[in-house]
């Protein structure tokens, strides 16, 4: 275990200002905090916090970081409060290491959704300052690294953790040593046949080339010498679980791979580099598809680089990565090799913003947790956007956009700006039009067409690939959901206070709010609109003098004594006047346009309903209003239901052409060509066949179940009185739910 003094020596190293006194009173303090806790290997507990406070040193940070570091598992895993910790060593040091505590007494029911949520909470934590990322991926490095003292269920979990979240993150942050040594430890415990597989082959393979590699190492040497670069070119080796994953990802065998070995050139001017790769490209053939300028058009963790391959001595493809010693602090320690994590100074997060892309993807990445979805939905997006490649994509001014892999104009639309995606209807690329799941290439120049007024689908969501694009649809939808229902029970809510006789308004409304126990307006005509609220209770709420009677506030219903269609129907045309033939409807009416309306409307299964029926209207919590033509015998199931029916009428834009579902049983003779026939006069009628079904099955006759879409009755009865005189058909019947 690290003692007292080499903890401050190894910080004094590289900061010899370092805040000795701070340091030693943390060392101490921590000590005594865990006590006499052990970890699973048996070795005192404290041993922990210092090997992480080791790693951190290794990269150079400030004295708050280190403290955090020593101080980091002393709120969650001892008697130390926060409070303690902001009087012992500041406010600066105690928000750190409270963003590394993990949340207790979680009221959740799936680890899952505890696991969610904690990263939810680290990840604020990482936003508000990225130092709290930093001392969280030592933390995951050292248990990892003594991840075999754990028992063998909880391991597997941490493992699948670490390669599912945290290895990400550390690559996104562009910190690839990190990264690359928590991939291969975790795959070391996941697949131990795998890992110990390639662990052989490349050991032989190193064994086999290592005289090539050399080889290679000094003839690149002697061409950059011979023309004045002074250069250091390194062979390296891909890491185990990078060489599974490529043999995953492409279907291929150990011995197909050709980039097992690379060459890393390191040089003092990003003008050397060109020089370097023109050098290259000279002397040997370049592997066409091969060059990428990360230097020029960096990735989006800060990552600059060029990287070509060349066949080069002794016909061996060569991989090469040219870039500054700059470029390689960066490359390996990421956002941890920034400045302004050096000399002892704290970050500056609008600084670091401006000077790391990495930082800024990881800010725009938390703003969806502002959007109202779930902790699981959060992790789920966030997933989705650290384990894709990149694509870079412009705009047609010429910004840079980067995406996922597989990313579409939609995801470019709302990389864009969230307003441009939600009006996205159309895109060109390359300044062709082209669909909008086109899938995106490096380098296209996308144009995104738009339209006021435009939602988008909700189908768009299993489309997108990145977490931004998925949550602003969820959100669109549910707000155009939320908006439906409101304008539902705005409608409802304005029917009740007319047939109360009280006057409505919003403001009387607002004044209710903490009476009927909502937030806002929206709130209680959603709920309303649902079916969550009646709203006789929002005509009381705002006149305490009236006497709530659900059946005279409801819609139509059966007379009493009556049940059945004929007492429903009675009732609703003498009572409550619904609106059939006649279009002028009861002023009291909600109007129906349709299922592309503003209201979330659906019409009864098996028969739906069409402009001319007579039709009532049943509320169905969370579902909206299902329509029902007022013959429907499936009426007779809410006679005990009275605050349910609305009155409801037709309201139709006679410049919109729209369908409406209804279903018609054909008897017809069992011939070839009988149901061409009846399709031929249902699609010459100008109708759609939505769904065929074929019943009682006999030698003669056979039973033919249609659900059409037809615009009205007349268009309907048109259909049915042609299908009757055809020979082929014996009987045509409505359906009526």
């Amino acid at each position: 275990m690290m003692r007292q003094y080499e903890l401050v020596d190894r910080v004094r190293k590289y900061n010899p200002h370092a805040d000795e006194v701070l340091l030693n009173r943390a060392y101490v303090y921590a000590m005594k905090a865990h006590g006499s806790q052990k970890r699973a290997s048996g070795d005192p507990y404290f041993s922990h916090p210092l090997e992480v406070a080791a790693i951190l040193t290794d990269m150079k940070l400030d004295d708050a970081t280190i403290v955090a570091a020593v101080l980091h598992d002393t709120i969650e895993d001892t008697s130390a409060t926060r409070e303690e910790i902001d009087q012992l060593f500041g406010h600066e040091i105690g928000r750190l290491v409270d963003g590394l505590t993990k949340l207790k007494k979680l009221d959740l029911v799936s680890k899952r959704a505890e696991q969610a949520e904690n990263f939810r909470k680290l990840l604020l934590a990482i936003a508000d300052d990225v130092r709290v990322l930093l001392v969280k991926l030592a933390d995951r490095l050292h248990n990892m690294r003594t991840l075999h003292f754990v028992p063998p269920d909880k391991r597997a979990r941490i493992a699948q953790e670490t390669l599912d979240i945290y290895a990400p993150l550390a690559g996104r942050m562009g910190m690839q040593s990190m990264r690359d040594e928590l991939e291969n430890l975790a795959f070391r415990h996941l697949m131990p046949e795998a890992f110990a597989m390639i662990v052989s082959r490349l050991a032989d393979l190193r064994l086999r080339n290592g005289e090539i590699i050399k080889r290679i190492e000094q003839e690149l040497m002697n061409e950059f010498a011979e023309r004045g670069i002074t250069a250091d070119v390194s062979g390296r080796q891909k890491n185990p679980y990078s060489v599974w994953r490529k043999m995953e990802r492409k279907s291929i065998a150990f011995e197909q791979l050709s980039d097992i070995f690379g060459f890393r050139v390191l040089v003092k001017t990003v003008e050397d580099c060109y020089r370097v790769l023109g050098i290259v490209h000279t002397k040997w053939p370049m592997v066409p598809g091969r060059f990428k300028d990360y230097i020029s058009t960096p990735k989006q963790n800060d990552y600059r680089s060029l990287h070509t391959t060349v066949v080069g001595p002794g016909r061996q493809r060569v991989e090469l990565q040219v870039r500054t010693g700059t470029m390689h602090a960066i490359a390996e320690h990421g956002i941890a090799g920034h400045a302004l994590y050096k000399d002892g100074r704290a970050a500056d997060k609008d600084a670091l913003a401006q000077e790391s892309r990495a930082y800024q993807w990881l800010r725009r990445t938390i703003e969806l947790l502002g959007e109202g979805d779930s902790p699981e939905e959060f992790l789920e997006h966030t997933k989705l956007e650290m384990f894709h490649d990149q694509v870079f994509c412009f705009t047609p001014k010429g910004r840079l956009i980067a995406l996922p892999r597989g990313a579409t104009p939609i995801d470019f639309a709302y990389a864009v700006h969230t307003d441009v995606g939600n009006s996205a209807v159309g895109a060109k690329i390359n300044g062709r039009i082209s669909p909008l799941l086109s899938e995106l290439s490096n380098g296209d120049e996308v144009e995104i067409v738009r339209a006021e007024g435009q939602t988008p689908p909700a189908a768009w969501e299993s489309f997108v690939v990145t977490g931004k694009a998925r949550a602003a649809i969820r959100r669109s939808t549910r707000d155009a959901v939320r908006a439906q229902y409101a304008g539902l029970g705005k409608q409802i809510i304005q029917r009740a206070f007319e047939r109360a006789g009280k006057p409505w308004s919003e403001e009387a409304l607002r004044a209710a709010l903490p009476r009927l126990a909502r937030q806002s307006l929206e709130d209680v005509l959603a709920a309303v609109g649902r079916g969550e609220m009646f709203s006789g209770d929002v005509v009381k709420a705002v006149h305490p003098d009236f006497v709530v009677d659900r059946k005279s506030l409801a819609g139509p219903t059966p007379a009493k004594g009556e049940s059945g269609w004929f007492g429903i129907k009675k009732a609703a045309s003498l009572v409550f006047k619904v609106p059939g033939a006649d279009q002028a409807g009861s002023d009291h009416a909600i109007p129906i346009r349709g299922l592309n309306g503003d209201l979330p409307v659906r019409f009864a299964p098996n028969g739906g309903a069409v402009p001319g029926d007579r039709i009532v209207g049943i509320l169905t919590p969370g579902e909206g209003i299902t329509i029902y033509p007022i013959q429907s015998p499936a009426l007779t199931a809410f006679d005990d239901q009275p605050e349910r029916w609305l009155d409801v009428r037709w309201d139709l834009d006679n410049d919109r052409r729209e369908l409406f579902p209804a279903q018609l049983v054909v008897s017809a003779v069992n011939e070839p060509g009988s149901l061409g026939t009846i399709a031929t006069v249902i699609g010459d009628a100008g109708a759609n066949i939505d769904h065929i079904e074929f019943r009682n099955h006999s030698p003669d006759f056979r039973d033919v179940v249609l659900d059409l879409e037809v615009a009205d009755l007349k268009h309907l009865n048109a259909i049915v009185s042609t299908l009757r005189s055809k020979s082929v058909v014996s009987k045509v019947e409505r359906v009526n739910g």
